[in-house]
């Protein structure tokens, strides 16, 4: 049953809070579940934080179903030049978003099913979570052959990936959060979780590549809401409390206090993009040049999301070494992408001379630089 949540029910919840607020204030006596009315990844993301930052769990889990509109979610360290194809994501207007829990890189849209388990540390158990998910489906489709594996996947027939597994565990709290495909777009996934960049160096966790498929390609039957409605029963049974799915807008400040600022951090630059691991780029290319190929070779090394060390080495009767270190030093302390390349690049065109062909060669390699972004 979708009950939608607002401070006149009588769902006004989670009392005993860590830090007191303004939503909240009633007492429940075992677990809550909700959905967000949101597809927004970074509004979704900033309720898990929340509720891990604010609630007290002790003796009341939570379970929260979300989905969102297409975007790719990294782990809290991992590389995202590693793992995905951003100049794709930005032609097509992909989100990229940095989760605060570990594991690895997964692609989301309105036919995957994002679950997150909220517990005290000590009731934290991925597996019999797993395990309910499981028998919910089979509650279902009986037929459906799904077993838990020791990383805590969910395989369907014994070999394609279903759902993938990520927590974070806290001082005294804990979230499990697992993704369960249903109808997503395969060919999407598959092409923006491919890295096209060469020659990464990076101690960054890596995500490990799997064969997928949607339950919907099973039966289809078996649609989100389908789905969603059978997780929320078993999870009720389960814990022996009322099968309400409580509807909640991520946005609203009365029932969350400060959860706006949650979300605009996990938009910003320096968290996505800046929460990077330290790592190098040792690559080459080549230009053709009076019917023959020169190799044109670039090194440099990223900190922090910003270059730390840029080496850039190309044929001198190509490109002057003067114009090539003046590149390699105005690149130092700049972001690692292409708007701030090309802003720098722009710049570094009127300090040049006035030859059309330098130009010409100049615009190459900095688009060959940016094409690693």
């Amino acid at each position: 049953m979708l009950i939608p949540f607002s401070m006149k029910n009588c769902f006004q919840l989670l009392c005993n809070r860590k830090v007191p607020a303004a939503g909240f204030k009633n007492k429940v006596k075992s677990g809550l579940i909700f959905q967000s009315v949101s597809s927004d990844i970074y509004q979704n993301l900033a309720v898990e934080d929340w509720i891990h930052d604010h609630v007290n769990l002790e003796g009341k889990p939570v379970l929260f179903l979300w989905r969102n509109s297409p975007s790719v979610v990294i782990g809290r360290h991992q590389n995202p030049w590693q793992e995905c194809n951003l100049n794709l994501m930005r032609e097509e207007g992909v989100k990229l978003a940095r989760r605060r829990s570990g594991g690895g890189t997964v692609y989301h849209d309105m036919g995957n099913i994002n679950l997150t388990f909220f517990t005290t540390k000590k009731k934290y158990d991925r597996m019999q979570n797993l395990k309910l998910v499981v028998s919910a489906l089979n509650a279902v489709q009986p037929q459906l052959d799904i077993q838990a594996t020791k990383r805590c996947d969910l395989l369907l027939d014994g070999q394609f990936k279903i759902s993938g597994t990520a927590s974070k565990i806290g001082r005294t709290t804990a979230y499990h959060h697992c993704t369960l495909l249903c109808s997503t777009d395969r060919t999407s996934l598959s092409s923006l979780l491919k890295s096209p960049y060469q020659g990464i160096r990076s101690n960054a966790t890596a995500s490990i590549p799997s064969i997928v498929k949607n339950l919907l390609e099973k039966d289809p039957t078996l649609t989100c809401e389908v789905l969603i409605n059978a997780i929320a029963a078993e999870y009720a049974a389960y814990h022996q409390i009322d099968n309400h799915i409580n509807l909640i807008n991520p946005a609203d400040e009365t029932l969350f206090p400060g959860i706006n600022n949650k979300a605009k951090e996990l938009q910003t630059w320096e968290w996505i993009y800046g929460k990077t691991p330290k790592f190098s780029i040792n690559t080459s290319f080549n230009v053709l040049y009076e019917q023959s190929h020169l190799e044109i070779k670039i090194f440099i090394d990223i900190k922090d999301g910003r270059i730390e060390i840029c080496n850039i080495e190309a044929p001198d009767h190509w490109l002057p070494q003067e114009i090539c270190d003046k590149l390699n030093s105005s690149f130092i302390g700049s972001k690692f992408c292409p708007n701030e390349i090309t802003m720098l690049t722009n710049i570094l065109h009127r300090t040049c001379p006035e030859d059309d062909e330098l130009h010409n060669r100049w615009n190459i390699l900095c688009e060959k630089i940016k094409g690693i972004m």
